[in-house]
Order: structure tokens, then C-alpha cells, then sequence
């Protein structure tokens, strides 16, 4: 198991466990984690995922695929970390992950 960290817009910090396979919005999204909507079920259609990686983390993960930039524009208070948790895979590499959920999630 991996522990990612999710930081609610109410400064909560939720560590949770995650499988290794699963993507970061199904870890948050199984351990409720307040502002993960992921409306369309990852698919890669809604935004309703958006999340800011940890600073420290921004470029340890692989870049944004093309489609997933394009979907980010779509939401609100984007920042240069702002990615979909949907587009995010969990795997032994990303053990410790920090991810903020943005207020606009809310």
C-alpha cells in the first residue's frame, strides 16, 4: 500500500492507504475525502477531479498527456500544479504524495 495525503480546503490533512494500480482520485474518492466529485467516474471528461500536486511532487510525476491539459483549462483556480487526480496512477513511486483540493471543489 501507498499513503498519499490530501489536504481539504479546511486544512485537513486525510492520509489515506492506496493501491498500487488504482489512480489517486479512487483512493480519495474510497476514503472520502471532501471535494473529489470525479463526476465522470475518471473518464477524463469533467474536471470535477481537479487537484494541486504538492510542490515537492510536481515534477517527480509524468506530465500531463495532452487531453488531460486541455480537460484542466476547464476548471476553476487552476495553478501550475494543477492536475486530474483520474490522470494520476498510483504506484510505489508516489508513496508520501501531498495533493490539495481546491476550494472551487466544494
Amino acid at each position: 500500500m501507498v499513503q498519499i495525503t490530501f489536504i481539504e480546503v479546511n486544512g485537513t490533512r486525510k492520509t489515506v492507504e492506496a493501491n498500487v494500480g488504482d489512480s489517486v482520485m479512487r483512493a480519495g474518492i474510497d476514503n472520502g475525502v471532501e471535494g473529489i466529485a470525479a463526476e465522470c467516474g475518471g473518464c477524463l471528461s469533467c474536471a470535477t477531479c481537479h487537484a494541486y500536486v504538492g510542490p515537492d511532487w510536481a515534477d517527480k510525476l509524468p506530465p500531463p498527456s495532452d487531453e488531460e491539459r486541455i480537460m484542466i483549462e476547464c476548471a476553476l483556480e487552476v495553478r501550475p500544479t494543477s492536475r486530474l487526480t483520474c490522470q494520476l496512477l498510483v504506484t510505489d513511486d508516489v508513496d508520501g504524495l501531498v495533493i490539495e483540493v481546491p476550494a472551487s471543489q466544494y
